[in-house]
């Protein structure tokens, strides 16, 4: 059974086609893989889906009484709202069917045997169905998810503005499975979850008989959850049964045949052209030439897509520090309240260290106090001498208004337009992107712009907060590849394995000494 219908759907921003005629057809119990380079339009097209953007052309078409439930990365969680407030917010359509039950007892005072009967019919179909979604167990399913993802141990009565990116992302992900909607739609689950409920998340995803569309970067969950892929590339949409592994094969095999087809075609068209040339003044072969030249004009010219720009990162690299980046001196990190118990820990040249742990548990703010960005509630922090410290945060902020040039312009002043234009087309960044607004990029093409900054800055010592979040499978390969090259030394929060493996020299596991319940 057909859930979703989409049919030759066209949409782009300004000059820049995004998708151009494409199609796409979701079953049920579908488990989809939505995959493609950053920028090719993945949660544009999630966007246009759920109703939230128009496209300029085609039709999109739901079954009947489907209900979908979608994570978006962008969804604003309002301050002065409880994470149980926010799970609880699921529950919303059942309270309204909840007033609709009590407006139809109202009516049956006053109506008429035949009405009656008819608002009595009503009034038990739309009790079933609060039956059916746990109406009258709501606070039990809260309770529930909200200890699964890890979110009653920081209370479920703190406000959402207090969150992290890992226990905001935890809550959206709450609030849609108490949903429990007919069809999911996630866009990038893993960004900021921890390996702990990444894990959940799989086997959640393993167990879900409904259809799902998921984007993800994350390779390995990506395979461990998906049996169909979609491959988003240059405005097109294409279906390759099995997983990425699969598709990978039968993508690489595609290209080749189209390649060696082009190559056939192009030989081809050589042969005609100097064919018609040598003979189209000639009385006796004028007819055979004109033959040619018809079959010149009539040919379908096979195209070849235009590379896509790989990104190159190279980090500069400043002169070398002195033995120890840094030392803590009984350093408690936190806001209002402690994050850590007293940290001793020193850093030495040379080392690449990933610090891991729950979400929440304060990776964040400990980068933040060694940078001397957050004041420690205790305790010394000691720098050390010659550092020439990089820093990649996790997000830009929402209100940006600046263009990429304006962005790179602003820390590099000294640079020329041909410069900033070069230093951003290195990052895998087109003349389209370059010239766009920050905040109208997708966030592995903003990951870009902070990757250009970070790269064009002598450092000794790279701090890096969750860099590989948004991150396509190029750009994260290049990246890994130049940190790997990297003669200085690296402080990073990763929840990725495969990505550091290899990588660190060590592993620091902040969940060792944080005060909050893990």
């Amino acid at each position: 059974m057909s859930i979703l219908n989409v049919e030759n759907l066209s949409h782009g921003f300004g000059d820049r086609a995004i998708f151009h005629n494409v199609s796409f057809r979701l079953l049920k119990g579908e488990h989809i893989g939505l995959i493609g380079a950053n920028g090719e339009g993945k949660s544009t097209f999630m966007n246009i889906i759920t109703g939230k953007l128009m496209p300029d052309e085609g039709k999109i078409e739901w079954a009947k009484h489907i209900r979908v439930g979608y994570l978006d990365q962008h969804t604003v969680l309002e301050k002065g709202m409880t994470i149980r407030q926010v799970l609880t917010s699921a529950f919303d359509f059942l309270l309204e069917m909840e007033q609709n039950i009590n407006a139809l007892y109202e009516k049956m005072g006053e109506a008429d045997p035949d009405t009656l009967q008819n608002l009595m019919e009503e009034a038990g179909t739309l009790q079933d169905l609060l039956t059916v979604h746990d109406f009258y167990m709501i606070d039990a399913k809260v309770e529930e998810v909200g200890r699964a993802l890890g979110l009653s141990e920081i209370g479920l009565d703190r406000d959402v503005s207090e969150l992290s990116g890992g226990q905001r992302t935890k809550t959206l992900l709450g609030k849609l499975l108490l949903e429990k909607p007919d069809i999911l739609l996630l866009d990038e689950p893993t960004n900021y979850l921890d390996q702990e409920h990444i894990e959940w998340l799989k086997r959640y995803l393993n167990d879900y008989e409904n259809a799902f569309i998921l984007i993800s970067h994350d390779i390995p969950f990506l395979n461990s959850v998906i049996n169909l892929i979609y491959h988003m590339d240059h405005q097109e949409l294409n279906r390759y049964v099995g997983d990425y592994n699969k598709f990978q094969e039968v993508y690489a095999m595609k290209q080749a045949q189209l390649e060696a087809a082009h190559n056939r075609q192009q030989k081809e068209i050589a042969d005609l052209k100097d064919f018609v040339a040598r003979n189209k003044a000639r009385v006796a072969t004028r007819n055979m030439a004109m033959a040619r030249q018809k079959k010149l004009d009539k040919m379908d010219i096979i195209e070849l897509a235009a590379e896509r720009p790989k990104p190159e990162f190279h980090f500069l690299e400043a002169r070398t520090p002195g033995r120890y980046l840094f030392q803590t001196r009984d350093l408690v990190i936190g806001y209002d309240e402690p994050l850590s118990a007293p940290l001793n820990l020193q850093m030495e040249r040379g080392q690449k260290i990933v610090l891991t742990g729950s979400n929440g548990i304060g990776k964040t703010t400990l980068l933040k106090s060694l940078l001397g960005l957050t004041a420690p509630l205790s305790g010394l922090v000691e720098q050390g001498d010659y550092l020439e410290i990089g820093y990649f945060e996790q997000e830009m902020p929402k209100d940006i208004a600046t263009t990429c040039i304006e962005e790179i312009w602003q820390e590099f002043p000294s640079y020329t337009q041909y410069q900033v234009r070069s230093a951003l087309a290195k990052c895998g960044l087109t003349t389209q992107h370059i010239e766009s607004r920050v905040k109208v990029l997708s966030g592995g093409e903003q990951a870009k712009v902070r990757l250009c900054k970070l790269i064009n800055r002598p450092s000794n010592l790279l701090i890096l907060d969750e860099p590989t979040n948004h991150l396509d499978v190029d750009a994260k390969a290049e990246l890994k590849r130049a940190l790997l090259e990297y003669k200085g030394s690296i402080l990073m929060v990763c929840h990725e394995p495969e990505f550091y493996d290899g990588l660190a020299t060590d592993v620091w596991d902040a969940s060792k000494w944080t005060t909050r319940a893990v």
